[in-house]
Protein backbone atom coordinates (compact mmCIF):
# COMPACT_ATOMS: atom_id res chain seq x y z
CA UNK A 1 0.00 0.00 0.00
CA UNK A 2 1.47 3.43 -1.00
CA UNK A 3 1.34 6.50 1.38
CA UNK A 4 -1.24 8.05 -0.51
CA UNK A 5 -3.44 4.91 -0.15
CA UNK A 6 -2.79 4.95 3.72
CA UNK A 7 -3.84 8.53 3.99
CA UNK A 8 -7.10 7.58 2.14
CA UNK A 9 -7.85 5.22 4.05
CA UNK A 10 -6.82 6.22 7.81
CA UNK A 11 -8.74 9.87 7.34
CA UNK A 12 -11.41 10.85 8.76
CA UNK A 13 -15.03 10.06 6.95
CA UNK A 14 -15.95 13.34 4.46
CA UNK A 15 -11.76 14.26 4.77
CA UNK A 16 -10.32 11.77 2.52
CA UNK A 17 -8.58 12.73 -0.97
CA UNK A 18 -8.19 16.26 0.50
CA UNK A 19 -4.78 15.50 -0.81
CA UNK A 20 -5.87 15.40 -4.37
CA UNK A 21 -6.34 19.37 -3.90
CA UNK A 22 -10.02 19.34 -4.41
CA UNK A 23 -12.81 20.61 -2.40
CA UNK A 24 -15.14 18.30 -0.55
CA UNK A 25 -18.17 16.92 -2.55
CA UNK A 26 -20.87 19.07 -0.94
CA UNK A 27 -19.07 21.87 -1.80
CA UNK A 28 -19.02 20.65 -5.32
CA UNK A 29 -22.50 19.80 -5.27
CA UNK A 30 -23.88 22.99 -4.13
CA UNK A 31 -21.82 25.08 -6.82
CA UNK A 32 -22.85 23.54 -9.81
CA UNK A 33 -26.46 23.13 -8.32
CA UNK A 34 -25.89 19.29 -8.70
CA UNK A 35 -29.06 18.35 -6.72
CA UNK A 36 -29.85 14.70 -7.24
CA UNK A 37 -32.75 13.75 -9.47
CA UNK A 38 -34.38 10.78 -9.08
CA UNK A 39 -35.48 10.93 -12.59
CA UNK A 40 -31.65 9.68 -13.19
CA UNK A 41 -32.00 7.27 -10.40
CA UNK A 42 -29.04 9.57 -8.79
CA UNK A 43 -28.10 8.39 -5.12
CA UNK A 44 -24.50 10.58 -4.48
CA UNK A 45 -21.79 8.59 -2.37
CA UNK A 46 -20.30 11.65 -0.51
CA UNK A 47 -17.90 9.96 1.78
CA UNK A 48 -14.98 9.33 0.21
CA UNK A 49 -13.02 6.84 2.56
CA UNK A 50 -16.55 4.49 1.11
CA UNK A 51 -15.46 5.87 -2.30
CA UNK A 52 -11.94 4.64 -2.22
CA UNK A 53 -12.66 1.35 -0.27
CA UNK A 54 -14.59 0.85 -3.62
CA UNK A 55 -11.33 1.79 -5.99
CA UNK A 56 -9.13 -0.65 -3.85
CA UNK A 57 -11.89 -2.99 -4.46
CA UNK A 58 -11.57 -2.87 -8.09
CA UNK A 59 -7.27 -4.12 -7.76
CA UNK A 60 -4.93 -3.09 -10.46
CA UNK A 61 -6.37 -0.17 -12.34
CA UNK A 62 -3.12 0.84 -12.98
CA UNK A 63 -2.52 -1.09 -16.04
CA UNK A 64 -5.81 -0.26 -18.64
CA UNK A 65 -8.52 1.56 -18.50
CA UNK A 66 -11.43 2.04 -16.19
CA UNK A 67 -14.69 2.67 -17.41
CA UNK A 68 -17.25 4.62 -14.73
CA UNK A 69 -21.17 4.93 -15.23
CA UNK A 70 -22.97 8.06 -13.80
CA UNK A 71 -20.11 9.51 -12.11
CA UNK A 72 -22.36 12.88 -11.15
CA UNK A 73 -20.26 15.32 -9.12
CA UNK A 74 -16.94 12.32 -8.98
CA UNK A 75 -16.81 11.09 -5.81
CA UNK A 76 -15.95 7.29 -7.02
CA UNK A 77 -14.01 9.02 -10.04
CA UNK A 78 -11.53 11.22 -7.83
CA UNK A 79 -11.02 7.90 -5.94
CA UNK A 80 -10.08 5.76 -8.92
CA UNK A 81 -7.42 8.43 -10.08
CA UNK A 82 -6.27 8.70 -6.66
CA UNK A 83 -5.58 5.12 -6.65
CA UNK A 84 -3.67 5.16 -9.56
CA UNK A 85 -6.03 3.92 -12.33
CA UNK A 86 -3.96 5.10 -15.50
CA UNK A 87 -7.08 5.89 -17.80
CA UNK A 88 -10.92 6.29 -16.30
CA UNK A 89 -13.79 6.92 -18.99
CA UNK A 90 -16.36 8.21 -17.13
CA UNK A 91 -20.02 8.41 -18.85
CA UNK A 92 -22.32 10.63 -17.61
CA UNK A 93 -25.92 11.47 -19.01
CA UNK A 94 -26.89 14.37 -16.62
CA UNK A 95 -24.86 17.65 -18.28
CA UNK A 96 -25.05 19.87 -14.97
CA UNK A 97 -22.55 17.36 -14.02
CA UNK A 98 -20.18 18.19 -16.66
CA UNK A 99 -18.26 21.26 -15.36
CA UNK A 100 -17.48 19.11 -11.82
CA UNK A 101 -16.18 16.61 -13.86
CA UNK A 102 -13.90 18.68 -16.12
CA UNK A 103 -12.42 20.55 -13.02
CA UNK A 104 -10.98 16.86 -12.01
CA UNK A 105 -10.09 16.71 -15.53
CA UNK A 106 -8.19 18.81 -15.44
CA UNK A 107 -6.34 18.39 -11.87
CA UNK A 108 -5.66 15.02 -13.11
CA UNK A 109 -4.22 15.98 -17.28
CA UNK A 110 -4.34 13.34 -19.60
CA UNK A 111 -5.98 10.67 -17.40
CA UNK A 112 -9.55 11.23 -17.19
CA UNK A 113 -12.15 11.41 -20.33
CA UNK A 114 -15.62 12.36 -19.83
CA UNK A 115 -18.45 11.29 -22.39
CA UNK A 116 -21.60 12.79 -22.13
CA UNK A 117 -23.58 9.52 -23.24
CA UNK A 118 -26.61 7.10 -21.66
CA UNK A 119 -24.59 4.33 -20.89
CA UNK A 120 -26.67 2.43 -22.38
CA UNK A 121 -26.53 3.14 -25.47
CA UNK A 122 -22.90 3.33 -25.32
CA UNK A 123 -20.44 -0.15 -26.37
CA UNK A 124 -17.85 -0.25 -23.53
CA UNK A 125 -16.25 -2.68 -25.53
CA UNK A 126 -15.28 0.06 -28.13
CA UNK A 127 -13.74 2.43 -25.27
CA UNK A 128 -10.12 2.89 -24.31
CA UNK A 129 -7.48 -0.38 -24.48
CA UNK A 130 -7.24 -3.29 -22.15
CA UNK A 131 -7.20 -4.53 -19.59
CA UNK A 132 -10.33 -3.10 -19.25
CA UNK A 133 -12.82 -2.56 -16.24
CA UNK A 134 -15.98 -1.12 -15.08
CA UNK A 135 -16.17 0.29 -11.90
CA UNK A 136 -19.21 1.62 -10.67
CA UNK A 137 -22.08 3.04 -8.67
CA UNK A 138 -24.89 1.72 -10.90
CA UNK A 139 -28.45 3.74 -11.26
CA UNK A 140 -30.75 1.57 -9.68
CA UNK A 141 -33.46 1.82 -12.65
CA UNK A 142 -31.26 0.74 -15.21
CA UNK A 143 -28.32 -1.78 -13.34
CA UNK A 144 -30.10 -4.90 -14.61
CA UNK A 145 -30.01 -3.83 -17.77
CA UNK A 146 -26.40 -2.61 -18.17
CA UNK A 147 -25.31 -5.47 -16.23
CA UNK A 148 -26.98 -7.90 -18.82
CA UNK A 149 -25.62 -5.94 -21.69
CA UNK A 150 -21.89 -6.13 -20.15
CA UNK A 151 -22.44 -10.05 -19.71
CA UNK A 152 -22.92 -10.46 -23.03
CA UNK A 153 -19.58 -8.85 -24.31
CA UNK A 154 -17.75 -10.43 -21.13
CA UNK A 155 -14.70 -11.40 -23.35
CA UNK A 156 -13.73 -7.74 -23.53
CA UNK A 157 -13.03 -7.54 -19.58
CA UNK A 158 -11.13 -7.91 -17.40
CA UNK A 159 -13.31 -7.32 -14.31
CA UNK A 160 -16.49 -5.52 -12.71
CA UNK A 161 -16.34 -3.84 -9.51
CA UNK A 162 -20.40 -2.56 -9.13
CA UNK A 163 -22.86 -1.37 -6.67
CA UNK A 164 -26.36 -2.61 -6.79
CA UNK A 165 -29.06 -2.63 -4.35
CA UNK A 166 -28.52 -5.50 -1.88
CA UNK A 167 -31.23 -7.11 -3.10
CA UNK A 168 -30.19 -7.43 -6.62
CA UNK A 169 -26.53 -8.63 -5.31
CA UNK A 170 -28.60 -11.21 -3.35
CA UNK A 171 -30.15 -12.63 -6.60
CA UNK A 172 -26.43 -12.62 -8.05
CA UNK A 173 -24.71 -15.20 -5.50
CA UNK A 174 -28.47 -17.16 -5.17
CA UNK A 175 -28.07 -20.87 -4.92
CA UNK A 176 -30.78 -23.12 -6.34
CA UNK A 177 -33.97 -23.84 -3.92
CA UNK A 178 -33.70 -20.41 -2.43
CA UNK A 179 -36.17 -17.43 -2.92
CA UNK A 180 -33.49 -15.16 -4.52
CA UNK A 181 -32.12 -17.83 -6.78
CA UNK A 182 -33.28 -16.49 -10.78
CA UNK A 183 -32.44 -15.61 -14.26
CA UNK A 184 -29.85 -13.61 -13.56
CA UNK A 185 -28.37 -16.15 -10.87
CA UNK A 186 -27.99 -18.27 -13.77
CA UNK A 187 -26.55 -16.32 -16.34
CA UNK A 188 -24.52 -14.52 -14.28
CA UNK A 189 -22.94 -17.34 -12.12
CA UNK A 190 -22.50 -19.04 -15.64
CA UNK A 191 -20.05 -16.78 -16.47
CA UNK A 192 -18.16 -15.36 -13.46
CA UNK A 193 -17.25 -16.03 -10.44
CA UNK A 194 -18.94 -13.43 -8.02
CA UNK A 195 -17.93 -11.99 -4.99
CA UNK A 196 -19.85 -9.19 -2.41
CA UNK A 197 -17.82 -6.92 -1.12
CA UNK A 198 -19.04 -4.76 1.35
CA UNK A 199 -22.52 -3.59 2.63
CA UNK A 200 -23.67 0.15 2.43
CA UNK A 201 -25.53 1.62 4.69
CA UNK A 202 -28.37 4.43 2.94
CA UNK A 203 -27.23 6.94 4.91
CA UNK A 204 -23.84 7.05 3.55
CA UNK A 205 -25.92 8.64 0.27
CA UNK A 206 -27.56 12.00 -0.56
CA UNK A 207 -30.07 11.16 -0.78
CA UNK A 208 -30.38 8.40 1.28
CA UNK A 209 -31.98 5.68 -0.62
CA UNK A 210 -34.70 3.20 1.01
CA UNK A 211 -32.32 -0.30 0.56
CA UNK A 212 -28.76 -1.03 1.40
CA UNK A 213 -26.43 -0.96 -1.18
CA UNK A 214 -23.81 -3.39 -1.80
CA UNK A 215 -20.35 -3.36 -3.63
CA UNK A 216 -19.56 -6.51 -5.60
CA UNK A 217 -16.66 -8.29 -8.01
CA UNK A 218 -17.77 -9.91 -10.82
CA UNK A 219 -14.17 -11.98 -12.22
CA UNK A 220 -15.06 -13.28 -15.73
CA UNK A 221 -14.50 -17.11 -15.59
CA UNK A 222 -11.87 -18.49 -17.71
CA UNK A 223 -14.33 -20.55 -19.74
CA UNK A 224 -18.20 -20.53 -18.86
CA UNK A 225 -19.16 -22.84 -16.03
CA UNK A 226 -20.59 -24.98 -18.88
CA UNK A 227 -21.55 -25.06 -22.85
CA UNK A 228 -24.05 -23.38 -23.86
CA UNK A 229 -25.32 -20.47 -26.21
CA UNK A 230 -25.84 -16.95 -24.25
CA UNK A 231 -29.33 -16.21 -26.53
CA UNK A 232 -30.48 -20.22 -25.83
CA UNK A 233 -29.85 -19.73 -21.89
CA UNK A 234 -31.43 -16.31 -22.09
CA UNK A 235 -34.61 -17.45 -23.46
CA UNK A 236 -34.75 -20.72 -21.44
CA UNK A 237 -34.26 -19.07 -18.26
CA UNK A 238 -36.52 -16.20 -18.79
CA UNK A 239 -39.62 -18.64 -20.05
CA UNK A 240 -38.47 -20.87 -17.18
CA UNK A 241 -38.09 -18.26 -14.49
CA UNK A 242 -41.13 -16.16 -16.25
CA UNK A 243 -43.23 -19.03 -14.98
CA UNK A 244 -41.48 -20.10 -11.75
CA UNK A 245 -44.06 -21.89 -10.01
CA UNK A 246 -45.04 -24.23 -13.18
CA UNK A 247 -43.64 -27.41 -13.83
CA UNK A 248 -41.13 -27.29 -17.07
CA UNK A 249 -43.12 -29.10 -19.33
CA UNK A 250 -45.34 -25.98 -18.83
CA UNK A 251 -43.06 -23.60 -18.79
CA UNK A 252 -40.51 -24.79 -21.68
CA UNK A 253 -43.64 -25.44 -23.94
CA UNK A 254 -43.79 -22.30 -26.18
CA UNK A 255 -39.77 -22.60 -26.51
CA UNK A 256 -40.15 -26.50 -27.61
CA UNK A 257 -43.20 -26.50 -30.27
CA UNK A 258 -45.80 -26.76 -27.80
CA UNK A 259 -43.58 -30.30 -26.38
CA UNK A 260 -42.30 -29.13 -22.90
CA UNK A 261 -41.45 -32.62 -22.21
CA UNK A 262 -39.81 -33.50 -24.64
CA UNK A 263 -36.04 -31.14 -24.17
CA UNK A 264 -36.29 -31.93 -20.42
CA UNK A 265 -36.00 -35.80 -21.83
CA UNK A 266 -32.90 -34.69 -23.79
CA UNK A 267 -31.39 -32.99 -20.94
CA UNK A 268 -32.43 -35.76 -18.46
CA UNK A 269 -34.22 -33.77 -16.44
CA UNK A 270 -37.67 -34.34 -15.02
CA UNK A 271 -40.25 -32.28 -16.83
CA UNK A 272 -41.93 -31.82 -13.59
CA UNK A 273 -39.25 -29.77 -11.62
CA UNK A 274 -39.79 -26.01 -11.22
CA UNK A 275 -37.26 -24.08 -12.72
CA UNK A 276 -35.75 -22.89 -8.92
CA UNK A 277 -34.80 -26.74 -8.57
CA UNK A 278 -32.23 -26.31 -11.57
CA UNK A 279 -28.35 -26.04 -11.71
CA UNK A 280 -26.46 -23.80 -13.74
CA UNK A 281 -25.52 -26.90 -15.60
CA UNK A 282 -29.49 -28.05 -15.84
CA UNK A 283 -30.00 -24.74 -17.49
CA UNK A 284 -27.13 -25.41 -19.70
CA UNK A 285 -28.03 -28.50 -20.70
CA UNK A 286 -31.71 -27.46 -21.58
CA UNK A 287 -30.42 -24.71 -23.74
CA UNK A 288 -28.45 -27.20 -26.06
CA UNK A 289 -31.21 -29.91 -26.52
CA UNK A 290 -33.20 -26.44 -27.51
Amino acid sequence: MTRSQTTLHDAAPGEALAADGLPPLRDVIARHDLAARKSLGQNFLLDLNLTGRIARAAGAIDDGTVVEIGPGPGGLTRALLYAGARKVIAIERDPRALPALAEIAERWPGRLEVIEADALEVDVTALGDGPRRIVANLPYNVATPLLLGWLKRLDTLAGMTLMFQKEVVDRLVAKPRTKDYGRLSVITQWLCHVEPVFDINPRAFTPPPKVVSTVVNLTPRSQPLCDADFATLEKVTAAAFGQRRKMLRASLKTLAGGDGEAPCARAGLAPTARAEELSVEDFCALARCL
